[in-house]
């Protein structure tokens, strides 16, 4: 599958010994309005991982 607009491919790196990082284009954390330090939540459905805004309830 080729890139296109709308997808960026991204390595998983590893940092350490038991965390992992995906890198996101500043283009996708401006559009969403995220700042540095905001806590996000991180979800598995299936084969995909799902990273969303963390709202207190």
């Amino acid at each position: 599958m080729k890139p296109t607009q709308e997808q960026h491919i991204r390595k998983l790196t590893k940092l350490g010994t038991h965390s992992y990082y995906v890198v996101i284009p500043p283009k996708m954390i401006r559009s969403l309005k995220w700042i540095k330090g905001q806590k996000l939540v991180v979800e598995q459905r299936g084969k995909e991982v799902i990273v969303k805004d963390w709202k207190r309830k």
